[in-house]
């Protein structure tokens, strides 16, 4: 309490004292409403402050009464005509034709050809500024307190108010303006940058200090997040800096994520301090290899280097210090399912065949082992799917065999001598011949007829029947037309492996519930693994965070990070909300699942992710079609002609950054990400 008490001390002191010093004076206003405010300038105030660059927060104080202590904060945007200007105009033209000398201007070395009213006339233009809001000191309890409000209750006439641009200490607690009782740059805080205006910094490298810019991790916990920009912006090191950021506020979550603390408990995700409660996870699908693999971009030094306890890699490859990311298929049933579902929903595969072997359902049924005919069912459907496994190539471990209710009658049909009896247990190759055998005679064989007579249902039910027919490649029951069936899965064997004892993904939310960082190298992987492996995984842990949700079990924040998400996201016209990067987003903050995102076009993402995004870090963007986007959110139209101006090599790591407790977007040059900072 001691700590917030001497904030609000220091934030009167700070805006309502050395605020409004002389020396930082720039102006008044003539012109005033609830949303901008013009300005009267001088060439002299603007030489003395160091200049007014595009964007330069400026605090206009009103000054009408004695016992009011009230501050409009300002962004500087575009100059502005003052009344007065087509008399200047034509005076300046008229000196223009005389080929007289019309520069200079008051506190220049220069001396100017003009007297000095002229020159003093000429120094003067308008300064158009939006109203950002409004510093004001109230009393609460008996305790002065500054607050801060995103709008005017009021406003006077214009010729209340004296205009000062933001400085130092003052500016420094504007940019790092929170809502609530927050102290900027305490411990929880995490310093991400500095103030920078514009692509030239004559004025600002005057300046005797850099103005800090602080971001509260609190703030990306559990949040969505953008990063756009093009190509060597720097949104990577943004990235690397949220994720630096994270970590090092997770190291003081003081608890182990226990399952059996109260719902009640299970509600409250921070500490006293500001601190989560428990250590956050974080997931990283690294397109590019850049978090996983030593670069240069970092000096050498990756993420995964920079926190070698805590990281876990996972790589679609076997390789040296990576977990590989394969199924087991016979072993891990519903897993290596769900990657067969997703593939053939990224190849757009629509025949009614594959559509009905993609219906079937592999999970255990919950009266398995209580109702002996879904046993004997659920038991043949399993089987056959796997023989589908087996004629595509996938290699079955050593000795595997598969169990399930034959038929004595089938069995002797099926082969004569040494008849296969699956009811002991045979080789996949044995029950391939089995169910071949049994399609194709399926419609002439009496038993079958038979059995339909007595049991009123036919001996294969309509998944069965799918299986079968994927697996013989024949539709119907000895039909003489073939399609692929099978052949269909022959793509996927590269996401097998037979040693393979757990699922990978099982691993992963392990260790995220463990507060681990797991980086997933997708680099060697063509488009369609790279999108199936990151769904499938971000599905588990939605489907295991939502799991817990139902149960009232605690969970931990979970941050997803995507590196070109718009290889991985649902297009912008894509209407589909049940996709897994939609519910994420949708659904994830209930979950205290996180989501940083960065690619090249804000126009290539979904508007359901964009509207549900509460951070965001713009740099430079190369047309219109990305701003007009980008105008419909916060107060981002301010900036959208500058994003496109400014060099993407010379002004690398600058952006525009608004964060979820902040009430404006600040615009900030951010820390490089440094290996050795420790």
């Amino acid at each position: 309490m001691d700590s917030v008490l001497s904030k609000i001390e220091s934030e009167i002191k700070t805006i309502f004292r050395d605020g409004r010093k002389e020396e930082n004076f720039v102006g008044r206003p003539f012109y005033l409403d609830y949303n901008k405010a013009l300005i009267l300038v001088s060439d002299a105030w603007k030489w003395r402050v160091k200049g007014i660059p595009q964007g330069a927060f400026l605090l206009a104080f009103y000054e009408g009464e004695d016992d009011v202590e009230e501050a409009i904060l300002l962004r500087a945007l575009t100059p502005t005509k003052l009344p007065t200007d087509n008399n200047v105009i034509s005076a300046m033209i008229e000196y223009y034709k005389d080929n007289l000398d019309t520069s200079g201007r008051a506190g220049a070395k220069k001396e100017s050809k003009l007297d000095d009213f002229t020159r003093y006339e000429f120094s003067f233009s308008g300064l158009e500024c939006r109203i950002l809001g409004v510093f004001y000191k109230t009393v609460i309890d008996g305790k002065e307190k500054i607050e801060f409000g995103a709008d005017l209750e009021n406003f006077y006439s214009a010729n209340n108010y004296k205009v000062y641009k933001a400085r130092g200490k003052v500016l420094e607690e504007i940019v790092n303006q929170r809502v609530g009782d927050v102290i900027p740059g305490n411990e929880n805080e995490f310093k991400i940058g500095k103030v920078r205006y514009s692509s030239t910094r004559r004025f600002q490298n005057q300046e005797p200090e850099e103005i800090k810019v602080y971001i509260s991790p609190k703030d990306f916990l559990g949040k969505r997040t953008a990063l756009f920009g093009m190509t060597r912006t720097g949104k990577s090191n943004t990235v690397k800096k949220i994720i630096e950021a994270t970590a090092e506020i997770s190291k003081k979550a003081k608890n182990k994520l226990n399952d059996s603390i109260s719902p009640e408990e299970a509600l409250e995700m921070f500490d006293k301090s500001g601190a989560p409660k428990y250590p956050v996870g974080q997931i990283i699908f690294d397109i590019n290899g850049e978090y996983a693999n030593a670069n240069m971009q970092d000096e050498g030094t990756a993420i995964f280097e920079l926190y070698k306890e805590d990281v876990i890699r996972y790589s679609v490859l076997e390789k040296e210090g990576f977990n590989v990311m394969k199924v087991n298929f016979y072993k891990d049933i519903e897993a290596g399912f769900s990657l067969i579902l997703n593939h053939f929903r990224e190849v757009g595969e629509n025949s009614d065949y594959v559509n009905s072997f993609l219906s079937i359902s592999l999970e255990k049924p919950e009266d398995y082992e209580d109702d002996y005919s879904v046993k004997t069912r659920y038991d043949r459907k399993v089987a056959a799917y796997l023989c589908c496994l087996y004629k595509a190539g996938f290699a079955p471990p050593d000795g595997f065999k598969v169990k399930f209710k034959g038929n004595k009658e089938i069995n002797e049909k099926i082969r004569e001598e040494n008849p296969i009896n699956p009811e002991r247990g045979i080789s996949l190759a044995d029950a391939c011949t089995w169910f071949e055998k049994v399609w194709n005679h399926y419609k002439d064989w009496d038993f079958f007829s038979n059995y339909y007579e007595e049991k009123g249902r036919e001996w294969a039910d309509e998944e069965l029947k799918a299986i079968l027919g994927f697996l013989t490649r024949h539709k119907e029951p000895g039909s003489s037309s073939l399609v692929s069936g099978y052949l269909k899965l022959k793509p996927l064997k590269k996401l097998h492996s037979k040693n393979a004892l757990v699922s990978f993904e099982k691993n992963i939310i392990k260790n995220l519930r463990d507060g681990k960082i797991i980086i997933v190298d997708l680099s060697q992987g063509d488009p369609e693994i790279q999108n199936l492996y990151s769904e499938r995984i971000c599905r588990e842990i939605f489907n295991d965070a939502m799991r817990r949700f139902i149960a009232t079990k605690p969970n931990n924040f979970i941050q997803f990070y995507f590196e070109e998400a718009h290889n991985l996201f649902p297009k912008k016209d894509d209407k589909d909300l049940s996709q897994i990067y939609n519910r994420i987003a949708k659904e994830g903050a209930k979950l205290n699942l996180g989501m940083i995102y960065a690619t090249q076009e804000v126009s290539s993402i979904s508007s359901n992710i964009l509207k549900n995004t509460q951070n965001w870090f713009i740099a430079h963007l190369n047309n219109e079609d990305e701003t007009k986007e980008l105008k419909k959110y916060y107060d981002f139209s301010d900036f959208t002609d500058s994003l496109i101006k400014f060099s993407a090599n010379n002004d690398k790591g600058f952006v525009r950054m608004k964060t979820y407790s902040n009430p404006f977007v600040v615009p900030v040059q951010i820390d490089k990400f440094l290996a050795d900072r420790r």
